[in-house]
């Protein structure tokens, strides 16, 4: 019988608004990060489609017009990086104590060592994926998915999963974005150009650094549940990790409404500086 060195929990969440799904990430930092649960693995959808910023971004990069006609929701994210539109996709969330094995060192430590179960996750899907250390600076760039980061997956040299990291309340949160189909320059449509020619210039740009699960698999498509379960067996292959499926306790639901409500719903977090 197989022997597991830690136990972790699973959450699989049914797709929500922006708000609701940031608060619920930074709540889990806040009471795993307190001792209050175990490390934690997160999938969720986003409902309506939405639009996130990094913690730094500015917002006037978005066309407001073309995303209220679009009937997509704009949240900030508590983690840094790119804008990136949440579709067709599978998001995930790591979020471990500051001191674990896996979150120890630098931010590209322990991005290094999540993408290796990724990747591993990536391949039982068929999806020959690698993650290495980008030999140039990466720009600040508007899109998250134009340019990996060190240790992002990438498919024949193109990003296919866009992660961002946060570190307080104790605890360390990864959480990213696996696009399953569609096409991955369409964040596009609702980001502020000068001209229509500048954004079909941006579009190609994206389509030649970018790719979908579906591209990867060379139209193959695969769903939700089973990118999900693909990730996880990543997980449980790489670090032997066990898992309970479990939801949130009621302290991190109530810490999550609080923070939808007082924070991430809230337009003066949206648009900070």
């Amino acid at each position: 019988m197989r022997q597991y060195s830690e136990a972790w929990r699973l959450i699989n969440d049914s797709p929500a608004t922006g708000a609701w799904n940031m608060a619920v990430d930074e709540a889990l930092m806040v009471l795993i990060g307190a001792g209050g649960a175990s490390p934690t693995l997160r999938f969720y959808g986003w409902s309506p489609f939405c639009l996130s910023l990094g913690y730094g971004q500015g917002v006037e990069v978005v066309d407001k017009d073309r995303l209220a006609a679009a009937n997509m929701g704009i949240v900030r994210r508590p983690t840094g990086g790119g804008a990136i539109l949440h579709a067709d996709e599978v998001t995930y969330s790591v979020v471990l104590p500051a001191g674990h094995d896996l979150a120890k060192g630098s931010i590209v430590e322990s991005y290094q060592r999540i993408s290796r179960a990724l990747v591993d996750g990536l391949r039982s899907l068929g999806v020959m994926g690698q993650a290495e250390s980008v030999r140039h600076a990466v720009p600040n760039t508007v899109v998250c998915f134009e340019i990996p980061s060190h240790y992002e997956p990438t498919v024949g040299g193109k990003k296919i999963i866009g992660s961002a990291q946060a570190r307080k309340h104790n605890a360390v949160l990864q959480h990213g974005s696996i696009p399953l189909m569609g096409d991955v320059a369409r964040i596009c449509e609702v980001l502020a150009y000068d001209t229509e020619a500048e954004r079909e210039q941006a579009k190609q740009q994206v389509r030649q650094r970018a790719c979908t699960l579906t591209d990867a698999l060379h139209g193959r498509i695969k769903t939700y549940e089973q990118a999900a379960e693909a990730l996880v067996q990543g997980f449980e292959a790489v670090y032997d990790i066990h898992f309970d499926e479990n939801g949130l306790s009621e302290n991190e639901a109530n810490c999550a409404s609080e923070l939808a409500l007082e924070k991430y719903a809230q337009e003066s977090w949206t648009a900070r500086r």
